[in-house]
C-alpha cells in the first residue's frame, strides 16, 4: 500500500462559519498548533480596528463536532474597490503532521480567498523551521510544509506581521534549575534588583494607562513605531476580560518603573508587551520583572514561556539585537518559524499592493 493510499481522505471536509464563541474556543483549545492570536478575544479586538473576523471550524462531512482544524480569518476591505485581504494570524490550527489534512485545509483557504474576492490570503502558523541561533537544527516538518506551500503557489511574504523567530523557556524545570541555567550576569541582576528595593506587583485594568505611558516612552527611546494608545488599552482589556491576560508592574518606593503584559493560552505564556522608564534603571527592574513573569507562568501550570521575538539574523545590525542580548541571558532556546506566506489570488493586484504601492509611498515620504 502506498503512502497516499494509507492517508485519510477527509471527504466532504469543509470550513463552516462558527457563530458561537464558546464552541470556537473549545475547538481551538483542543487542536495542536493553536495560538492566542487565533482566539476570539484577539479577533474581537481587531474588529474594532478595521478588520472583520471570520471564525471557521473544519469537520468531516456533516459532523458538527470533533473539528479537525480551526481558522480565525481576519478580513480587511480595500477602500473604493470590491477587493479585500485576508489574514490568519498565527494560524490556522490543525495537526500539521497529517499531510492529507494539511492539503485539505490549504485548498479550503484558497477557495475562501477566491470567494471573498481577496487579493491574497496570508497565514503564519506556528510551524518550526529550525532551532538554534548559530548551529541550526532543521525541522523536517517545516521543510516539508514550506515545499508544499511553494508547490501550491504560495509565496514567502515580504510583510512579516508577527515575529518569525522567538526564544522559548522550558518551564518543566524547577525554579532552582532555571536560575542555575541562566547566565551569571542575568542571575546577578535578578538578585540585585531585589536587594535594591525593586518590588513586583500584579496589575489590573486601572493600571493599563500606566503601562501605556511606559510603552510610549520605550518606543520613543528605542526607536520603534507604535499604534495609538487606545489600541493597546483595547487589546489588554480584551485579553484581560477573556481571562488570558496578566499585567506585572515593577516599582521602586511605590513608583512604577517597568511593566510586562503576559498572555496565556493553553500551556504557553507569551511575554507579549514590555515597557520601562528611564527611572531607576541601575536597579535592574526588568530582570526581576522577567523572572517574576516566568515564576507566574510556571505557577499557572504552563510548560513554555515564550519571550515573543528574536532577531531574523543574529547579527548586531538586526533591529532586535539589543532585545536579544537581554533575552539570551535567561538561557531559552531559539525557535525559528517558517514565517508568513501569501497565496496571491490576483497576482497583478498582489504585485501592486505588496511591491509597487509600498515603493511609491516610500518615495513620497522621502521626497517630503
Amino acid at each position: 500500500m502506498t503512502t497516499t493510499q494509507q492517508e485519510p481522505t477527509y471527504r466532504a471536509s469543509t470550513f463552516k462559519l462558527e457563530k458561537s464563541k464558546t464552541t470556537f474556543m473549545q475547538a481551538l483549545a483542543g487542536l495542536p498548533y493553536a495560538h492566542a492570536l487565533q482566539s476570539w478575544a484577539w479577533a474581537s479586538q481587531k474588529s474594532r480596528w478595521g478588520w472583520s473576523p471570520i471564525p471557521l471550524t473544519l469537520t468531516i462531512g456533516e459532523s458538527s463536532w470533533e473539528p479537525l482544524a480551526a481558522a480565525m480569518i481576519l478580513k480587511r476591505k480595500i477602500p473604493r474597490t470590491p477587493f479585500c485581504i485576508l489574514y490568519v494570524p498565527k494560524g490556522p490550527a490543525l495537526n500539521y503532521k497529517d499531510g492529507a489534512l494539511r492539503r485539505v485545509v490549504l485548498a479550503e483557504l484558497e477557495n475562501i480567498a477566491r470567494r471573498e474576492r481577496a487579493i491574497f490570503i496570508k497565514i503564519d502558523p506556528e510551524i518550526v523551521k529550525s532551532w538554534g541561533d548559530e548551529a541550526e537544527r532543521p525541522s523536517p516538518l517545516g521543510t516539508k510544509f514550506t515545499n508544499e506551500l511553494k508547490n501550491r503557489g504560495w509565496r514567502f511574504s515580504d510583510e512579516q506581521i508577527q515575529f518569525r523567530n522567538t526564544v522559548e523557556l522550558d518551564l518543566t524545570l524547577s525554579e532552582d534549575n532555571l536560575l542555575a541555567a541562566m547566565k551569571s550576569k542575568t542571575r546577578y541582576n535578578i538578585r540585585l534588583a531585589g536587594r535594591k528595593g525593586i518590588e513586583i506587583r500584579a496589575g489590573n485594568e486601572a493600571d493599563f494607562p500606566i503601562m501605556a505611558e511606559m510603552y510610549a516612552e520605550t518606543a520613543a527611546r528605542d526607536g520603534f513605531g507604535i499604534r495609538p494608545t487606545a489600541y493597546y488599552l483595547d487589546a489588554w482589556q480584551s485579553f484581560h476580560q477573556a481571562g488570558m491576560g496578566h499585567l506585572l508592574i515593577a516599582e521602586f518606593e511605590g513608583d512604577p518603573v517597568a511593566a510586562v503584559y503576559l498572555v496565556r493560552f493553553g500551556e504557553r505564556v507569551i511575554y507579549m508587551y514590555g515597557a520601562s522608564t528611564q527611572k531607576e534603571r541601575q536597579r535592574m527592574p526588568n530582570y526581576l520583572l522577567q523572572w517574576e513573569a516566568i515564576r507566574w507562568a510556571k505557577a499557572q501550570g504552563c510548560t513554555v514561556y515564550d519571550f515573543w521575538g528574536a532577531p531574523d539574523e543574529f547579527a548586531e545590525s538586526d533591529r532586535l539585537w539589543g532585545v536579544w542580548r537581554f533575552k539570551v541571558g535567561f538561557n531559552g532556546q531559539v525557535v525559528r518559524h517558517i514565517g508568513a506566506w501569501d497565496f496571491p489570488v490576483r497576482p497583478l493586484l498582489y504585485q501592486l499592493y505588496t511591491v509597487i504601492l509600498p515603493k511609491y509611498l516610500n518615495y513620497l515620504r522621502n521626497k517630503k
